[in-house]
């Protein structure tokens, strides 16, 4: 008898959340109408003051030097379209509207825990565990499993210097991450009601304390703003966007593999690894190219995202 996978209630896939076709129009509108520059698209309500305004934390640690070893010679992408073309459901499912009601998420004061199979557990406000790194800014390709891509100047510290800090027992195989849960704040949470929320996320120990797996606390030379995770979230560049979890209040070293909120939803569409592969389509749709989200050029997606050069090694078969 064949499987049937039962979809929870109120499961959205993201081909009818914003179509590629719907996307490509509105932009190709905006230009024939002159609407591209800054000042007429804030006064087209695309980016809400409130909405681009950076978080509140260490302020004076931004811009952060960007290192040299973790810049790839690309164009940046628009900020403006970073700043408002945003994946988070816990807003909402419509990209363009996120960034408007994250406005109303609190993010200081913002406590972080990080606890499970570690010597030195650690429950502090993110403000001094800002405090505790040198923050340096690293250019990114980020590679949506949507199929969409952006080249973004994160600023942040390694997640092995924080996961040193707590030390890591012999026995840790895993990372879980955990997304704040504020449903008065979340509008989301409340309209997606059979989601596995908290929105819960996973790395192998290894590919956590990988040099190229990032915290970061800002982004365009300033703290991230809330639409993008603030005050702090995970980059995992080689992986699709699922896995660099926004707005993280707590981490733990586990033993065994955590269940991720959207693997429990669809493990043959958001499997645990999630390495990003040209060759191995989604379900749904290809995943050999790419389009940027600000010029809409469509582009050959890399293995890894371009990153095979660090990370293949660690997905070697002995």
């Amino acid at each position: 008898m064949a499987n049937i996978l039962k979809r929870p209630e109120g499961w959205i896939p993201e081909r009818l959340v914003t179509p590629e076709a719907a996307y490509r129009e509105r932009r190709r509108f905006l230009k024939q109408m002159g609407l591209a520059g800054a000042g007429l698209l804030a006064a087209q309500g695309l980016m809400a003051d409130d909405a681009k305004a950076p978080a509140k934390p260490a302020t004076k640690k931004y811009p952060a030097k960007r290192n040299p070893e973790y810049d790839p010679k690309l164009n940046l992408s628009d900020e403006r379209f970073v700043a408002t073309y945003n994946n988070y459901y816990e807003f909402s499912t419509q990209k363009e509207l996120v960034h408007r009601l994250a406005s109303n998420l609190t993010i200081d004061p913002w406590a972080i825990e990080i606890d499970g199979l570690v010597e030195k557990p650690l429950k502090l406000d993110v403000r001094e565990l800002i405090e505790m790194f040198d923050l340096e800014e690293r250019v990114c390709r980020f590679r949506c499993v949507e199929a969409w891509g952006m080249i973004v100047p994160w600023t942040g510290f390694p997640l092995a210097k924080l996961l040193e800090k707590v030390q890591p027992k012999a026995e840790a195989k895993f990372v879980k991450f955990q997304t704040a849960l504020r449903p008065n704040e979340m509008p989301g949470v409340a309209r997606l009601r059979a989601y596995p929320w908290p929105y819960t996320e996973g790395l192998r120990i290894d590919e956590a304390m990988h040099p190229l797996s990032f915290v970061a606390t800002g982004l365009y030379g300033k703290p991230i703003f809330r639409q993008n995770g603030a005050p702090i979230r995970l980059v995992v560049p080689w992986k699709y966007g699922y896995k660099s979890i926004k707005s993280i209040v707590k981490i733990e070293i586990t033993r065994e593999q955590p269940k991720t909120l959207w693997e429990t939803l669809s493990p043959e569409e958001y499997p645990f690894e999630s390495n990003v592969n040209p060759a191995l389509p989604h379900p749904r749709w290809s995943q050999a190219f790419e389009r940027m989200i600000d010029t809409g050029e469509r582009v050959r997606t890399l293995p890894y995202a371009g990153y095979g050069d660090q990370v293949a090694k660690l997905y070697k078969k002995d």
